[in-house]
C-alpha cells in the first residue's frame, strides 16, 4: 500500500468515525428525559455532536490547505463543545453518567486526532 492509499484509508476512517459519533450522540440524546432543564441541553448536544462529522466532510472537500485547516479546527471545537454538553447532561441526569463517559472519551479522542 503506498502513501496515497494509506492517506485515503485514514480519511475514510475519520469520516466513518465522525459519522458514527454523530449517530451515537443522537441515540444517546433520545435517552435523556425531556423537561425544561434538559431540552436546551439536548438541542445543543445534538447540534454539536452531529456538527463534528458535517465539518469533517466539509474539510475533506476543502478548496485549499488553509480552508482544510480552518474546517478541521471547527471539528475540534465542536467535539469540545459536545464534551461540554455531555458533562451538563450528567449534571442534569446523573443516571446517564456511565454512558456519557464513553461519549466524552470519544469526543476527547476526536479532538486529539490529526487529520
Amino acid at each position: 500500500m503506498d502513501i496515497k492509499d494509506s492517506n485515503k484509508e485514514k480519511k475514510y476512517d475519520l469520516e466513518e468515525r465522525t459519522a458514527k459519533f454523530g449517530d451515537a450522540i443522537i441515540e444517546f440524546a433520545k435517552k435523556i428525559p425531556k423537561n425544561a432543564i434538559t431540552l436546551p441541553i439536548i438541542t445543543q448536544l445534538i447540534k454539536a455532536g452531529t456538527s463534528v462529522g458535517a465539518n469533517y466532510n466539509e474539510a475533506d472537500n476543502a478548496e485549499s490547505r488553509a480552508d482544510f485547516k480552518h474546517k478541521i479546527s471547527i471539528c475540534k471545537k465542536e467535539s469540545k463543545e459536545t464534551k461540554y454538553w455531555l458533562e451538563r447532561t450528567v449534571t442534569a441526569v446523573p443516571e446517564l453518567k456511565e454512558e456519557a463517559r464513553q461519549h466524552i472519551r470519544e469526543a476527547t479522542e476526536l479532538n486529539l486526532t490529526k487529520a
